[in-house]
């Protein structure tokens, strides 16, 4: 029987049609920066201090600016200096001596304080958050973790569900359902009237735009060839780098939450309309024996690519048509698939912890956002080609662990160079954004390379679902701990990474290596590589030509 691989070798294995798709499909990566991190920006929280009517009254009538009467009227933050964001003085300014030409009062320092009573004032620099809006500061100051939280609860809840669509009804019909989910609550976020209506919507934005996403990588593995495709994942995943790029140039120029929202929805309604320029994909196709569909789609693909197909290609069947039924104890039955599961989950959660943390970092350090961000974006380029470049060469075992040492390193030194250093504390906190975003990228074949065939789909799916509760653990870490000291975030990302990076080194090297097939070839390594070798002899003995086709097949990662 032919399989799709025999059928890609003739019919192209990344010719014009799969580029089509591929570039359209990377499309897709950019708008999710915008999701994912996109609360550096729609959350930013301004200085702000308490309003008091009396005063706002006063500078109105005085022409005072906010710099003028804060000075005049806030008082002083014991532990700090700085004038105090969440308490005011207990007096009543009509009755003082403020006024426009006596902008002098007596020493307040013994005046009693008391909490905002009737809200905050805020210095906007421009723009407009739902931190403002709804006044999420002070005691209140939490319920922004909770915004991003309950978008990596959608993650995760999502994932999972589209995950099984995937399985059920398809790639493509998966991948257009959460594009289309992603647009309607998209829009439910912009027009949020409420805190709590804002909660529910980013949850649902969350649910489709992850899903969608891993169908678009799924699809554009699933239909070029074997040894294309880490390379057209990588690519993939680096596209989510340009929409960290665009994000702060789309939020400079749209300086309203609301907005920039809707620009960041916007592509996933275009999306709807890759129905009529992407296909499903065959292998599914052939999974659910719909053999008709999966011929004439490789047809099309043949003839775009003007290649010409000399076998029966109705003799094509699934690869794995015959796999094990896997279940979720497959993952920890055995001691080296245990071994594998814990490693792989601890560094999908440290990757999602590390990463959006110190993107998120950026949005209290109080400097330029904009550009602070637009370099760490920049960082994140030389990743993708360190990573190329490294796995062929060196291996996937080292670099991986590598990754997460510069990143832990990086995360602690960074913590304790003081801020008058400020380029050199950018430069290596940068250096740590590139090591984290090495790891982020490489757990994600990494993952797939150690599982065997039957349980790999099921292996990732639930590996990486402690990504999304990184993501949920994410901004309580930073945001809580900022308020402690500043530093104190870096310093526990700095460790987790670093236990991550020593995690790895336990984990064999897949490099030149065929994918596991059975539990077997996990537990007995020595034995599989016997019988590969074996398999190998028995092949080149009866096709002379296979040696010169299998060297691409035996590193390539399904």
């Amino acid at each position: 029987m032919t399989t799709f691989d025999d059928i890609l070798e003739e019919a192209g294995k990344f010719g014009r049609c799969q580029k089509r798709i591929f570039i359209l499909l990377c499309m897709v990566s950019m708008p999710w920066a915008g999701v994912y991190v996109g609360i550096v920006f729609q959350g930013f929280t301004p200085d702000h201090w308490c309003r008091d009517p009396a005063v706002v009254e006063r500078r109105e009538a005085c022409g005072w600016n906010l710099a003028e009467s804060r000075r005049l009227t806030v008082p002083l933050d014991n532990s700090s200096g700085q004038q105090s964001s969440c308490e005011q003085y207990e007096v009543d300014w009509n009755a003082t001596e403020l006024s426009c030409d006596n902008q002098e009062l007596k020493d307040l320092s013994r005046t009693p304080t008391i909490s905002c009573k009737h809200g905050w004032e805020y210095d906007y620099e421009g723009r407009q958050s739902f931190v403002t809006e709804f006044d999420l500061v002070c005691s209140n100051a939490w319920l922004v973790d909770m915004i991003q939280a309950t978008l990596n609860v959608g993650f995760l809840v999502g994932s999972i569900a589209i995950g099984y669509l995937a399985d059920r009804f398809g790639r493509k019909m998966s991948f257009l359902i959460s594009n289309l989910l992603n647009g309607v609550a998209g829009i439910l976020v912009a027009v949020a009237p409420n805190y709590i209506s804002l909660l529910v919507f980013r949850t649902l934005y969350g649910f489709g735009v992850k899903g969608g996403w891993v169908a678009g990588y799924v699809l554009i593995t699933e239909i070029v060839g074997v040894e294309f495709r880490r390379t057209v994942g990588v690519i993939y995943q680096m596209f989510f780098s340009v929409g960290i790029l665009i994000l702060p140039l789309l939020a400079y120029y749209i300086t309203d939450w609301r907005w920039l929202q809707v620009v960041i929805t916007i592509p996933y309604i275009l999306f709807l309309s890759y129905y009529w320029f992407i296909p499903e994909s065959p292998r599914w196709l052939l999974s659910q024996n719909q053999i008709s569909k999966a011929v004439k789609i490789t047809a099309d693909m043949a003839k775009e690519n003007k290649m010409t197909l000399s076998r029966n290609i109705e003799t094509l069947k699934d690869d794995n048509a015959d796999s094990t039924t896997a279940s979720f104890m497959d993952l920890i039955r055995t001691p080296n698939m245990r071994k594998h599961t814990f490693i792989l989950t601890y560094n999908w959660f440290t990757s999602a912890v590390v990463y959006q943390g110190l993107i998120m970092r950026l949005g209290i350090l109080g400097g330029n956002v904009y550009i602070d961000f637009l370099i760490s974006g920049l960082v994140e380029f030389p990743a993708a080609f360190l990573i190329l470049f490294t796995i062929e060469r060196v291996g996937r075992r080292l670099p991986f662990a590598t990754a997460n040492f510069v990143a832990g390193v990086s995360c602690f030194i960074t913590a304790f160079i003081p801020e008058s250093m400020f380029w050199f504390k950018t430069a290596v906190a940068c250096i740590g954004r590139l090591g984290i975003t090495m790891t982020f990228e490489m757990v994600v074949f990494v993952n797939t390379e150690l599982y065997p065939t039957f349980v790999r789909n099921m292996g990732v799916s639930v590996c990486s679902t402690l990504c999304d509760v990184g993501g949920i653990v994410a901004p309580f870490l930073l945001y809580r701990l900022a308020v402690i000291w500043l530093e104190l975030p870096l310093i526990i990302f700095g460790f987790l990474a670093f236990l991550a990076g020593g995690l790895v080194l336990l984990l064999p090297e897949t490099r030149g290596v065929l994918l596991p097939d059975t539990i077997n070839d996990i537990e007995f390594p020595k034995k599989a590589k016997e019988k590969i070798e074996l398999k190998k002899q028995q092949m080149v003995n009866l096709l002379p030509n296979y040696q010169n086709t299998a060297s691409n097949k035996d590193r390539a990662t399904v």
